[in-house]
């Protein structure tokens, strides 16, 4: 093919689309025959180019006997036609295994089952293909529940059992009841759902996933210490504080016609975090907070944004409200990433809810933040007629993974839920009066632009970095403060008599000296002794000369004023005093001894 062309390939998005190609016919080119050119001839340009692909060898700048101006040919031409569009976003699915087994009881609206339905219809579509991860994640241990979570709750969650004497603790103290009954395997229940929203949020915050979907999360209701709303653990804001280790800011957005109450009482005082909820608001409906002046307070003042609606709001209504909020806030609070939650009880026919939406009006939602191009964790959240639930997470996920699907439904076990119509968006929305006029809508946006002016632009946040362990850290930085103290301390009385201490100077022996080698100048306890008047007792055997030896015992201490720090006195070893005393009579002896001997030898 020759060292001086250049293979090239020219993919055409539109096979009779030649617009902008027209430059090919004045270049001295070369081109490839497409394999399809011999079996379909009518795929053929009319200049012999194969209408779906072309292969072109260009002649490089070395190959042409000098450079010259190729005129209007070299003007730069539309990126689309010879490159991809910018590549797709990674996107991750978390599905905790068994999630959708648990009951919360006969007769209880939360079913824990529209997740297996959820995950059978994405799975059916074949989403699960179109997505770069499908992750099991691992349940949430203890210490990671206790991030947010008091201790003695998590506790109890642990430790309690269907008709145990703890479930009368749970009523008096952690809430438990009607709403939040003790069930089989509780404690397991809520730590599958929380370690898959918390492995979702590492990985946002690695950079190692663009978007994160959970259906199994989203209980907004769960406080610190006590269980609310069908929800006992918070695992929004267990993510949020994941989140926010590495992310300066946090926007949170609440869809569930329920007001998310626990994550903004959780962020309530911090600027960090903002969190919007567009729920239903009269005073009466649960959880009866989310009024539209509720803003934060301190430094999370006007970091807290209320939508309260009324009932009946309409697709159009509420798709306009939405992004006319939505979008000077995204604009104004800059996040790093976005927490979306995505409680189905907003949608009509809800048995719970109040609303009157269609799956396409909740998915727009979703699509509408996706655009943004900002880190997304999607959790579920409420939701109680568990066929609409299903259809409408499903539908979310394939505009998470820009990919359509078509209306009716796979083939799955389950297609006795979706009777009669199987159908992906089947008729939801009721004949109901909207109680949401245009006046009270408008006056919801001019009050949320107004809260949106005191920000006065993102708030900036000093980050630095942190160890994989910070706990380990911490501990290791507090037995080094308390060492330093005790040294401070050892220093300060080595100054101090003996008998003024109130304690024993002792410091860990060093392991590189052996125990009976004390080459320590200040230590040696193995000086000369001075000379002592003749007549006195002394601390060893005298010469001659009168001058004493080496003291017995090379280890042994010399009295409770020369007591040297790091040399104590062995245990079992007699006072200073006496063991001067039973020296010196033992000393006397010897010498006395000696004496008679000497006298004998001269006669």
């Amino acid at each position: 093919m020759g060292g001086d062309l250049e293979y090239s390939k020219i993919v055409l998005r539109d096979p009779f689309d030649w617009t902008g190609l027209e430059w090919m016919q004045n270049e001295q080119l070369t081109f490839v025959c497409h394999p399809l050119a011999r079996s379909r001839p009518h795929y053929i340009h009319p200049c012999g180019f194969p209408l779906s692909e072309i292969m072109v060898r260009l002649p490089t700048f070395s190959a042409r006997e000098y450079f010259y101006d190729q005129e209007g040919n070299g003007t730069a031409q539309q990126a689309s036609m010879f490159m991809r569009p910018h590549s797709d976003p990674i996107v991750s699915y978390y599905y905790p295994k068994a999630t959708g087994q648990y009951h919360y009881g006969e007769r209880h609206p939360m079913k824990p089952h529209r997740l297996t339905l959820t995950n059978t219809l994405v799975i059916g579509y074949g989403l699960h293909k179109k997505m770069d991860h499908f992750f099991s994640p691992r349940p949430a241990t203890q210490e990671e529940l206790e991030e947010y979570h008091d201790p003695d709750y998590i506790d109890f969650l642990r430790r309690v059992r269907v008709g145990s004497a703890l479930v009368k603790e749970g009523q008096d103290c952690y809430n438990f009841g009607e709403d939040c009954p003790v069930f089989e395997g509780l404690y397991e229940f809520c730590r599958q759902y929380a370690g898959g929203s918390l492995v979702a949020a590492r990985k946002l915050a690695q950079g190692t996933t663009d978007i994160a979907i959970n259906w199994s999360g989203g209980l907004h209701h769960a406080k610190k210490a006590e269980a609310s709303g069908f929800c006992y653990v918070n695992d929004i804001v267990l993510a949020i504080l994941e989140l926010l280790r590495y992310h300066p800011r946090v926007l949170y957005i609440d869809i569930d016609i329920h007001h998310g109450d626990g994550v903004e009482h959780a962020f309530y005082h911090t600027n960090r975090v903002m969190t919007v909820s567009f729920h239903k608001y009269n005073g009466d409906f649960f959880p009866g907070t989310g009024k539209l002046d509720d803003n934060g307070t301190g430094l999370g003042k006007y970091f807290s944004l209320n939508v309260p609606l009324q009932d009946g709001i309409d697709d159009e209504s509420y798709v306009a409200l939405f992004k006319n909020v939505m979008g000077p806030t995204i604009q104004s609070f800059q996040p790093s990433s976005i927490v979306l939650q995505c409680g189905a009880d907003s949608l009509g026919c809800d048995r719970l809810g109040a609303f009157n939406l269609s799956i396409n009006a909740h998915g727009e939602c979703v699509r509408f933040i996706k655009d943004h191009n900002i880190p997304l964790l999607v959790l579920g959240g409420g939701g109680y007629t568990i066929r609409n639930v299903s259809r409408c997470w499903t539908y979310e996920t394939s505009l998470l993974l820009n990919t359509e699907v078509p209306e009716p439904l796979p083939d799955t076990p389950f297609n006795h839920f979706f009777a009669p119509d199987h159908a992906l968006h089947p008729k939801i929305v009721k004949k109901v009066d909207n109680l949401n006029d245009s006046k009270s809508l408008e006056n919801i946006r001019v009050s949320i632009l107004e809260k949106l002016r005191y920000l006065q632009g993102a708030p900036s946040v000093q980050m630095q970095e942190l160890p994989p362990d910070l706990a380990a850290w911490m501990e290791s930085e507090e037995r080094n403060s308390e060492l330093e103290k005790e040294r401070d301390r050892d220093t300060i009385m080595e100054d101090v008599p003996s008998s003024s201490r109130p304690f024993t100077l002792e410091t860990p022996r060093d392991p590189h000296k052996a125990k009976n080698d004390y080459f320590d100048d200040s230590a040696d306890q193995d000086k000369e002794e001075p000379s002592t008047p003749a007549g006195s007792s002394t601390t060893g055997k005298t010469n001659n000369k009168g001058k004493a030896t080496r003291g017995r015992g090379r280890g042994r201490p010399r009295g409770g004023a020369g007591v040297k720090r790091g040399s104590t006195a062995r245990r079992g070893a007699k006072t200073p005093a006496k063991e001067r005393e039973k020296e010196g009579s033992v000393s006397g002896q010897l010498s006395a001894k000696e004496g008679s001997e000497s006298e004998s030898e001269e006669e």
